[in-house]
Order: structure tokens, then sequence, then C-alpha cells
């Protein structure tokens, strides 16, 4: 089965002025994203503003993505929601699609047992067999936490699950993550402002918001690593931590999608109730991130304003 590795990009969810999703739009962050090397895409997470989109939207970016995409790297769907049915539908669906694999949140919201948690995944997991499966850990937005023996119980049962992302800074957690299933259980994590330790610790890569928006910093990061130009690796995470700084870190992508319009591309703005950053909110993000490129040699707008996919 295939498994996420190196730099896993979580998408934005490109918008038009009426709300509406952006096909084209989502084209082109796909294209300019594979131009840049990252090594996975994850649409429809928490940047793609998963929740605000109603299933059939959801179904359509993935689409999208994945015909865009065309085989030229891996494309694992996040399709966790509200409910274990509209879960296990959106699972279907991406397999049905020809995505490389999924992701799922752990439910939200209303506090879930172990048995609970292990039964939601037990159902998606069947749903999809021979399909990978990752699942997913985000207790500060979730409500629910997932602890590494009850992801030993999912993967004895289900062996289509291969992984976890997991977006919380516990690195004890981490290391109980690693010795899942034997130390065979992919780890992805989304705390990319220590990407190159996470990598020394031994996971296989982090799944990144930020990532989404510059990806040079991250690429760098991971072909360092993998030349063992250590040096270098560090290097360029100075350069991914003032990236992540400038751009909030991912507590508002409404940052993100100012970012990527000074790259050039258009995104739109935040879906209700979550507003776009103000005016003088966006200057300072300007001005950060002019330095930060000027001084590393990185080309911040990267697409004229005419082109289209």
């Amino acid at each position: 089965m295939k498994r996420l590795y190196g730099v896993t990009v979580a998408m934005v969810t490109p918008f038009r002025d009426n709300g509406t999703v952006d096909i084209t739009a989502i084209k082109e962050l796909t294209e300019f994203l594979i131009e840049q090397n990252v090594n996975g895409l994850y649409p429809c997470g928490t940047t793609g503003e998963m929740l605000k989109l109603s299933e059939a939207e959801r179904k359509t970016v993935a689409e999208t993505v994945v015909e865009q995409a065309k085989g030229r790297l891996p494309v694992f769907i996040h399709v966790g929601a509200a409910t274990t049915e509209e879960t296990v539908r959106l699972a279907v669906h991406a397999k049905m699609i020809g995505a490389d694999g999924i992701g799922v949140v752990t439910p939200q919201f209303f506090k879930a047992t172990d048995k609970e948690i292990e039964t939601y995944y037990g159902a998606v997991a069947e749903a999809v067999k021979d399909f990978p499966v990752y699942l997913y850990n985000i207790p500060q937005c979730s409500g629910n936490d997932l602890p590494a023996y009850i992801c030993e119980q999912i993967v004895e049962k289900h062996p289509n699950v291969i992984g976890i992302k997991y977006s919380y800074g516990d690195m004890e957690r981490t290391v109980e993550y690693l010795q899942v299933h034997g130390g065979a259980f992919s780890v992805l994590h989304g705390m990319d402002k220590i990407f190159s330790g996470l990598l020394a610790m031994g996971c296989d890569g982090t799944v990144s918001g930020c990532a989404g928006i510059f990806p040079e910093p991250y690429v760098n990061i991971y072909q360092a690593y993998l030349k063992k130009d250590y040096s270098e690796m560090l290097r360029w995470q100075n350069v991914a931590i003032q990236v992540g700084d400038a751009l909030k870190n991912g507590s508002n992508m409404s940052w993100f999608k100012e970012a990527l319009r000074l790259r050039g591309l258009t995104v739109g703005g935040m879906r209700s109730p979550q507003m776009d950053i103000g005016e003088e909110e966006k200057r300072e993000l300007a001005a950060r991130l002019n330095a930060i490129c000027e001084t590393y040699g990185i080309t911040l707008k990267v697409k004229r304003e005419e082109e289209t996919v």
C-alpha cells in the first residue's frame, strides 16, 4: 500500500467571490504544488475548511485534485465528517475516483469513548478494504484524543490502517505512535516548525498547511535530510520557522489565502463565520514575506495573474 512521506501539503480550498468552490483555482494550486516537488497532496482537511464544505463540494474538490495530479504524486483525501455515514461515503468515493488513500479525523465535538472511536475507524476501514487509511489526531480542534493503544487495537483488526497524522506538540505521544505495530506504523506530523527534529525521531514526514503556501523551505529540509546534509537541513528549518510564524502557523487560514494571493494564485477568502484578515494585517504579511524571500532567495510571486491551467 502507498504511504505518505516527506512533504505532504494540506491544501486550502479556493472559493470564488460568490462563495462557491473554484475548480479552476484548485487545478492551478495543484499544479503549483506539484511543480514545487512536494511529495503528496492532502485536500479537504483542516486547512481546507472541511467542515464548512458540503458532502457534494468535498467530492468535487477530491475529484479535481486527483484528476489534475494525474498520478504524478500520492493524493490522500481527508474524509472525516460529522457522522460515520458521511465519512464512509466520502471514503468510498475517494477510493472510487482513484485517490491513493484517505485520512480520517477522530469523531468531533461530542466526547467519544475508546470503544466508540475504535468502532468508528473500524467502520471506515471495513468500507474500503485494501485501501490505505491514515488516522488523524488533532485533539485541540476535535475535542477527542487518540491514544497509541487504540491505534494498536485498530491496526490489529484492520491492516489497511497504516499510519497517523498527528497535529499536536506532544513528543512523548509521538514516540508512542512510532512504536505502534512493532514500529511499522507510519507517522506524519503536523508540527512542521520542528520538521527536521521529527524526521530525526523517525517520522515519515509532515502534513503541513504552511508548506501548501511556501513549499520551498520544507522541500529543501526533506531533500537535505535524505542527503544527510544536516547543516543544510537546519538552515532551511530556520527559514521554515520564519515562514510559519509569518503565516501564524495555521491558526487562521486567511493568512494562508492572502499569502497565496501574494504569490500570484487567487484562492478567494474564508467561509463564514471565519473572516478575512484586514488591510493592516495584509500589509504586515506582505512585508514579512518579502523580507524572508529576499533574504533566502525565494521567489515570492510564482504565478502571473493571467496564467491559467
